[in-house]
């Protein structure tokens, strides 16, 4: 019997990355890269890069509201074959994921608070935060179609 190829291992990026779009850009450069390498569908991408792109608006702008714009926010990402873990962290005071309002709600309509957790939890398949709030970690798994 021939031997399985086997996966190649996680790959892993850890970063500092300041509220400048030309950092983020490279960041979320280097994710799409490592999904392409473990063959991550066009639908896959979109999810995860979306989800990544919520979590640092948000650690932005609410975590860091009271903060210096060049404050960097931790971000954490493992790619590998059957799942992408994501984790950011923010350096502000922490939040309470309950206490946001769901945007579905009819009375929450025209509100734009929540809009961005509802997104990571639609495409995730785990969303944790840490006690204090101020550290989500999101994990997606590969579909079983792919």
């Amino acid at each position: 019997m021939p031997d399985q190829p086997s996966s190649p291992p996680a790959e892993r990026l850890v970063a500092r990355v300041a509220n400048d779009r030309d950092e983020i850009n490279a960041v979320e450069g280097r994710l799409l890269e490592a999904l392409d390498r473990f063959q991550y569908s066009k639908a896959s991408r979109f999810a995860v890069r979306l989800a990544v792109e919520e979590a640092l608006t948000n650690a932005f702008r609410h975590g860091h509201r009271a903060l210096p714009k060049a404050t960097p926010v931790l971000l954490d990402l493992t790619v590998g074959r059957e799942e992408v873990r994501i984790a950011v962290e923010d350096q502000g005071p922490g939040f309470d994921p309950g206490g946001v309002p769901d945007p579905t709600l009819d009375e929450n309509l025209d509100k734009p608070a929540g809009r961005g957790l509802m997104l990571m939890r639609a495409y995730m398949a785990r969303i944790e935060y840490n006690p204090k709030g101020n550290r989500v970690t999101l994990t997606y798994r590969r579909p079983e179609s792919q």
